[in-house]
């Protein structure tokens, strides 16, 4: 790929001189170990979710689940949807304390399965589970000020953040590609944030999206959840896409 063409999972025109990740495997254990290290609690892992409509599949999961990826091959009938959406969207400038989520912009090659990871953990009630002076920690507090291309920059130039990736990324049940490879998969993250707020979030759109509102005792794989967010984006990419799911929810220990 040139270096100045677009990362066809996820994230805007990339300089040469800007990183690039090996591909994060979508193994449970090996992104509960990710998110572990970065700082996450020991009280929160990852959770294969085998079916996002069969309620006794989704009674395997800790309740309530506190977000929910998706990760899935970039069809034709996926990126026709998201370009006629982003057509009618401004570019996300948001910054501040008052924002009602944490978004980052993806500038890092084949990086969208940790941009995955980082939304769950740093939005709704995970944030409160981060340990102070953790890798995530210091990534909130310094983020929330900046624009989205401080933010991106601000990834780009953590060297804590990379080399957790990198050994997480190199450890998983298939052989990883290079970092330089392309890897035709991409991860959206969708999370519930505390005022109720279901938002879709993904580093290679213009923003976060609001899909809805949900109840105080409705989850992220609450039904209501399940339609706005995650069953709707199939429909909205063809319904056709293979694809498979995890989420962040209590530890089984």
């Amino acid at each position: 790929m040139a270096s100045n063409e677009a990362d066809p999972h996820g994230g805007v025109p990339a300089a040469a001189d800007r990183p690039a990740f090996i591909p994060l495997e979508a193994n449970p254990e090996l992104m509960t170990s990710l998110l572990h290290k970065l700082g996450l609690s020991n009280t929160l892992q990852v959770h294969d979710v085998y079916s996002l409509t069969d309620p006794d599949m989704l009674a395997f999961i800790p309740r309530p689940a506190l977000a929910l990826l998706m990760v899935f091959p970039v069809s034709a009938a996926y990126e026709s949807a998201r370009l006629a959406e982003d057509s009618l969207l401004e570019d996300y400038s948001g910054k501040g304390p008052q924002e009602p989520v944490l978004w980052f912009r993806q500038t890092i090659r084949n990086a969208c399965g940790l941009m995955g990871l980082l939304h769950a953990a740093v939005n709704g009630p995970a944030r409160q589970l981060v340990e102070e002076g953790s890798t995530l920690d210091k990534i909130i507090k310094d983020a929330t000020p900046l624009d989205p291309i401080g933010r991106a920059k601000l990834l780009e130039m953590n060297a804590d953040l990379a080399n957790a990736h990198k050994s997480a990324a190199t450890q998983g049940d298939t052989m990883a590609p290079a970092a330089t490879d392309d890897v035709d998969l991409h991860y959206v993250c969708f999370v519930k944030t505390e005022d109720g707020g279901l938002w879709e979030l993904d580093g290679g759109r213009k923003g976060p999206l609001k899909r809805g509102q949900l109840e105080k005792d409705e989850d992220i794989l609450s039904q209501t959840a399940l339609t706005l967010g995650p069953l709707k984006f199939l429909e909205r990419g063809g319904g056709d896409l293979r694809f498979s799911c995890v989420a962040l929810a209590g530890s089984f220990d």
